[in-house]
């Protein structure tokens, strides 16, 4: 299980490199939680749209996930792992580090992200 949570998230994350709506649309619950620099907030589906498509001149390149640690409850899976990425647009900033969580749960046979968060890691 832990393998298919990893490859799940690493899916979403090609998704993002991609600038594939679709597939990260089909990987996300909504209305979504999410957790970060900006606060804490519940995404619906039009307004998930909206942030991902203000995010079209940047450009996410993952360097590394890596320290995953899963754990199965019922039908709910959470992960926690540090990421490594690079995001370019309008000027080039140094690679970030952060450690990002994710609830995954299973719902009618498919497993679908209901929460994430993401914590910048101070720079050492």
């Amino acid at each position: 299980m832990e393998t298919q949570i990893i490859e799940l998230e690493k899916k979403y994350w090609q998704g993002m490199e991609r600038h594939d709506y679709e597939t990260v649309k089909n990987l996300t619950r909504f209305p979504c939680i999410v957790a970060g620099k900006n606060g804490v907030q519940s995404v619906d589906e039009a307004s998930f749209k909206k942030m991902f498509d203000s995010g079209a001149g940047a450009k996410i390149k993952v360097m590394e996930i890596s320290g995953a640690e899963t754990q199965l409850i019922g039908d709910t899976a959470i992960i926690a792992y540090l990421i490594t990425l690079t995001i370019t647009g309008d000027d080039q900033k140094p690679p970030m580090k952060c450690a990002c969580t994710s609830t995954w749960i299973n719902e009618n046979g498919n497993w679908i992200c209901a929460m994430h968060t993401e914590s910048d890691l101070a720079q050492q």
